[in-house]
C-alpha cells in the first residue's frame, strides 16, 4: 500500500485528486482519513472513528473508535457527540452506561442533531439511564421527525398506535408509518405493512415486506417471520418463507 501523504501534502491536493484518492481501496482511504484525524481535523476524527467501529479499511477496534469520537466531540462535532453516546448506550469500546449515554445524546439534541433527539427520546420513553418521561420523549421525537428522521417518524406513529401520552389514533399512526416506510426505515416499513394488512391491502403489504431484507437486521427479520407465520393468511406464510431465504 502506498505511503500515506502528510497533512501538508493533503492540503496541497486538488479536489479532484483528493476525491480520487478517497475513492480508492478501503485501506488507502482509511490511511488518508487517519492523516487528517491525527492533524486534529474533527470531521476526519469522526469518520476515522466510524471506520474503526465498522472495521472499514482498518482492524475493527471499538475502544480506539471511542477515543477518536471523543476527540471530535471535544471539538464540537455533532455526529461525534452522538456517537460517544452510542458507544456508552451499546457498550462499544466501553462498559454500558445508559446515564452517560443520555447525557451525550441530550447534548447532541440540544445542538439540533436529529439523531441525538431520537436517541435521547428513546431513553426517555423507556426510562433507561433517565427517569421515564414519555411526554418529553414525544416532544423530542416530533422535533426529529420534523427534520425528516425516519426512525423518529415511525416512533411517533407508535405513540399514537399505543396511546402513549396521546389519545390512541390509528389513522395518525398509519400516516406516520407510511411516511417512515417511504423514508426507508425498516420498522416503519413493517408497521406500514401491518396497517395495510388490517385494511385488506395484501398486495401492497407484501410489497413492503419484501423490501425488509434490504435494511432490516437479522434479528428483526426473524421476528417478522414469526409474526407472519402466526397469522391465518397462507400468502403471508409464503412471504415469511421468502424472508427466510433472503441473503444475510
Amino acid at each position: 500500500m502506498p505511503t500515506a501523504p502528510t497533512i501538508d501534502a493533503l492540503k496541497a491536493m486538488s479536489a479532484e485528486e483528493l476525491a480520487a484518492r478517497l475513492s480508492g481501496p478501503p485501506e488507502e482511504r482509511a490511511a488518508l482519513v487517519r492523516v487528517g484525524a491525527e492533524a486534529g481535523v474533527a470531521e476526519a476524527q469522526a469518520v476515522y472513528g466510524q471506520m474503526l467501529l465498522d472495521g472499514a479499511g482498518v482492524r475493527r477496534d471499538p475502544r480506539e473508535a471511542l477515543r477518536w469520537f471523543s476527540a471530535a466531540a471535544a471539538a464540537g462535532h455533532l455526529l461525534a457527540i452522538n456517537m460517544v453516546g452510542r458507544c456508552y448506550d451499546l457498550g462499544w469500546g466501553v462498559a454500558i452506561d445508559k446515564a452517560r449515554a443520555a447525557e451525550w445524546y441530550r447534548a447532541a439534541a440540544l445542538r439540533g442533531l436529529d439523531w441525538g433527539m431520537y436517541n435521547y427520546a428513546t431513553l426517555l420513553a423507556l426510562g433507561h439511564g433517565v427517569d421515564q418521561d414519555r411526554a418529553a420523549a414525544l416532544a423530542w421525537l416530533r422535533k426529529a421527525a420534523a427534520l425528516g428522521n425516519a426512525k423518529a417518524i415511525n416512533f411517533v406513529g407508535s405513540f399514537h398506535e399505543d396511546g402513549w401520552v396521546v389519545e390512541r389514533d390509528l389513522g395518525i399512526a398509519a400516516a406516520h408509518y407510511a411516511r417512515a416506510a417511504q423514508a426507508g426505515d425498516f420498522r416503519g416499513q413493517f408497521n406500514h405493512a401491518r396497517m395495510l394488512i388490517d385494511a385488506g391491502e395484501f398486495a401492497a403489504a407484501t410489497g413492503w415486506l419484501r423490501r425488509l431484507p434490504e435494511t432490516a437486521t437479522p434479528a428483526f427479520l426473524g421476528k417478522v417471520r414469526d409474526w407472519l407465520r402466526s397469522t391465518s393468511r397462507p400468502e403471508l406464510h409464503a412471504v415469511a418463507d421468502e424472508l427466510g431465504r433472503a441473503p444475510a
